[in-house]
């Protein structure tokens, strides 16, 4: 097992740091914050120009036939800069599904446009009264000739208020056990019966729920078997499990050396000199880099062929609550000036301690709350009973 990089992934790395250190500008930044719309047409095609949006795909679909390696420092370097990429990436997620198995019909429709970043594609798969349990969804697709009529709604559907299509997870068989009666479908956004409504986040993210009322959509936008959507879903919430939020808490560590070496204490030395600010930095700095070691190390069981079943979420839920743990502290080490708000002009880091804090709660809900990674872990992980 190895965590180093080579000489050509670590170039690659640095390229995609200049890049983002040219596009995301404070006025950038600050732009995608008050829109609360983690999405930007022209930077995700920015990153399309420059080779950066899906490095390990095939030449022939826009990539560069890259290891998983460069997709990994392009994934980090991404969070560590706070890029807006969720809808890109979601977009990825179910562009690789599709390549998988989608028909060919499906992949000449979608594939090429995915990859230039003319085609974006949100997810549709928790409901409001199911919360992480995704397969008691209710929402129904009842066949109708050569057509399917969707009916219910969905939430925490982010950026379906401006993606061309939701990846939508739909009931096609309620007589069957939950897991066996589902079936996942490709659903144009435009089509009559679709509405978004907006969620706000702590953070200040937009999400949605989205209602599909009497929504019609042709049998080729079926993804896989009838009753089959199960085992497509775990395509896309095997790479959702295996996340890793370290960058973040890198993000954090980056501004709170900055503020304890420019900031000074009541006796004048700077707040870096102090045992006790130290001491918090370096806890800090450690759970960056278990993190780190975490991810890497489900890049390099992929690379291996071998399945990260438990080692993602381990990967996922260490690092988002180290995150936690580290901004609520962060806070506490800054004092009150740490609560003024996101771009407040007089705040330390211009707000940047009290964004992360906002943010990090959030973290261990996306892509399966912490319970559900235990979870995992203790019965795929360990072999542990239910």
């Amino acid at each position: 097992m190895h965590f180093r990089l080579d000489a050509d992934t670590v170039a690659f790395r640095d390229a995609v740091r200049d890049h983002l250190a040219n596009v995301m500008t404070p006025e950038f930044e600050e732009q995608i914050y008050r829109s609360g719309v983690a999405h930007d047409d022209g930077f995700a095609k920015g990153l399309v120009n420059q080779g950066y949006f899906a490095p390990s795909w095939p030449a022939e679909y826009g990539g560069q036939n890259r290891d998983r390696w460069a997709e990994q420092v392009l994934q980090e370097e991404l969070m560590r800069a706070d890029a807006p990429m969720y809808l890109s990436e979601t977009t990825r997620m179910v562009a690789s599904i599709i390549r998988a198995v989608g028909t060919p019909e499906m992949k000449d429709r979608i594939l090429g446009g995915a990859m230039k970043g003319d085609i974006t594609i949100a997810l549709g798969f928790t409901e409001p009264e199911c919360g992480s349990d995704v397969a008691a969804a209710t929402t129904r697709a009842v066949r109708d000739g050569d057509q399917w009529v969707i009916n219910g709604s969905k939430m925490f559907t982010t950026n379906g208020h401006i993606a061309d299509y939701v990846f939508l997870l739909a009931r096609t068989d309620p007589d069957k056990p939950k897991h066996k009666g589902l079936t996942m479908f490709l659903v144009p956004l435009d089509s009559p019966g679709v509405e978004a409504q907006a969620v706000w986040t702590l953070s200040g993210e937009r999400t949605n729920i989205t209602f599909y009322s009497d929504v019609r959509i042709g049998d080729e936008w079926r993804i896989g078997e009838v009753d089959g959507g199960w085992q497509v879903l775990g395509m896309s919430l095997q790479d959702e499990h295996a996340s890793g939020w370290g960058p973040h808490i890198s993000r954090l560590l980056h501004h709170v050396e900055q503020w304890a070496a420019n900031t000074l204490a009541e006796d004048g030395a700077p707040q870096l000199s102090k045992t006790d600010v130290r001491r918090r930095i370096a806890r800090v700095a450690m759970e960056d880099e278990v993190s780190r070691l975490l991810q890497r190390r489900c890049v390099w069981m992929t690379e291996q062929g071998q399945v990260p079943v438990a080692e993602g979420p381990m990967s996922k839920v260490f690092s988002t609550e180290a995150l936690v743990r580290a901004s609520q502290d962060m806070v506490e080490l800054v004092g009150p000036d740490a609560m003024r708000s996101y771009f407040e002009p007089t705040a330390p880091q211009d707000g940047r301690f009290e964004h992360l804090m906002r943010f990090s709660l959030g973290t261990t809900i996306y892509a399966g709350t912490s319970e559900v990674q235990r979870s995992i872990i203790a019965q795929r992980g360990l072999g542990l009973p239910r």
